[in-house]
């Protein structure tokens, strides 16, 4: 939400926030400050004016259909997982057993690193790779991973 600047907000619906309505005060030193304030408005205009919500939308999906192919070209894939720009890949080495790929997952994740792409992995097992560019992203960053992440498994064996 700031870019970088620490501001926070919490979204909920009335039932809930009636629920804290209990006669404890929340205190921040920091809460409502102008500066953030600032900050946050200047995010959500840019926001609005590039359309980055749009563009999330339909990069996502694009990118969703990328790794869905790459899904079948792939046995350590198990699932494909996400919405707008935020995606897990869940890694397994049987696909009967659904073993957790927890090992290559790591493995992967460094290789992506080694080729100037930054992923991270997840999950109770660490076998899901974790996708969360920013909202700019593009196709054609789509087009760069989704062809480094094919290269990575494929000199690594994992097809």
């Amino acid at each position: 939400m700031g870019n970088g600047h620490p501001l926070s907000a919490v979204v909920t619906t009335k039932k809930i926030a009636d629920a804290f309505n209990n006669g404890m005060e929340y205190f921040n030193s920091f809460g409502g400050n102008p500066v953030s304030c600032a900050v946050g408005r200047a995010v959500l205009k840019v926001i609005e004016e590039e359309k980055l919500q749009e563009n999330a939308l339909q990069v996502g999906s694009y990118l969703m259909d990328q790794l869905n192919d790459l899904k079948q070209r792939h046995n350590i894939i198990g699932d494909v997982r996400g919405r707008g720009l935020f995606f897990g890949i869940e890694l397994i080495k049987d696909p009967e057993k659904l073993t957790p790929a927890s090992d290559e997952a790591e493995k992967i994740a460094n290789d992506m690193k080694d080729h100037g792409i930054l992923i991270s992995t997840d999950g109770p097992d660490h076998n899901v790779l974790k996708i969360k560019p920013p909202m700019v992203f593009t196709n054609d960053n789509t087009d760069q991973l989704v062809e480094t992440l094919n290269k990575v498994l494929m000199d690594d064996n994992f097809n």
